[in-house]
């Protein structure tokens, strides 16, 4: 077993390569754009700076819908958009379009949650003071959720790990692409188990390093 281990080490070494590539090019992207909607969610709502009900209806629905989709669905789903965009279908750039894609509208509603949960108490502060609602979403709601933005970002790592591990079921690379490819096919169980275990582990230091992160800078 350890004999094998070692022969196939360099494909191993490979796969979890591509499963950082896509999580570290798929979560910043989906921050980058998950956090202006999200930010719109909660300025349009119900408890927001700016209600308007029929506009936030619209966007809402729409964040709920594309949340709602599977993300095996999605990912076949929008093969000719991927092909469009990265010139393939298969392999690890292809499978960053729909991770990011599917990633946006999840992080727009935890940052609608998180800002919606800070209170109204020192929004009202600040427009009392004078400020404009630019200055109180970027100075005030977004600096105050600084920590429960943080654990919103490792939950939604987490959770796009294992997306990243169906990929291999479409060539995706990655270690699911690794387990299906030796666990499945070959029946080499020992191995699937291994990578199982590192799915395992990646998930916790994830979970770990992000929760400390947000305890560190929580400095209520």
């Amino acid at each position: 077993m350890f004999e094998r281990i070692v022969e196939i080490y360099p494909e191993l070494l490979t796969a979890l390569g591509q499963t950082f590539t896509m999580i570290a090019v798929a979560i910043p992207l989906a921050i980058a754009g998950g956090t202006p909607l999200g930010i719109l969610l909660y300025l349009w709502g119900p408890d927001g700076l700016s209600p308007r009900p029929k506009v936030h209806k619209v966007l809402d629905t729409a964040v709920n819908i594309a949340r709602s989709f599977p993300f095996l669905i999605l990912l076949i789903a929008i093969i000719p958009f991927t092909r469009l965009l990265v010139g393939t279908t298969i392999g690890t750039a292809a499978v960053i379009v729909p991770l990011t894609i599917n990633a946006v509208p999840y992080f727009a509603r935890f940052v609608e949650q998180n800002l919606t949960q800070l209170g109204q108490g020192t929004v009202e502060a600040a427009l009392a003071m004078g400020a404009k609602h630019r200055q109180v979403i970027s100075h005030v709601l977004l600096v105050d959720a600084i920590p429960a933005l943080v654990g919103s970002v490792t939950i939604m790592t987490v959770s796009f790990i294992s997306y990243s591990a169906m990929a291999g079921l479409v060539g995706g690379g990655g270690i699911g692409d690794f387990a299906i490819r030796y666990g499945y096919y070959r029946y080499e169980t020992p191995l699937m188990v291994l990578a199982i275990l590192l799915m395992i582990a990646l998930v916790s230091l994830v979970q770990v390093s992000g929760s400390r992160l947000s305890r560190a800078l929580d400095k209520r």
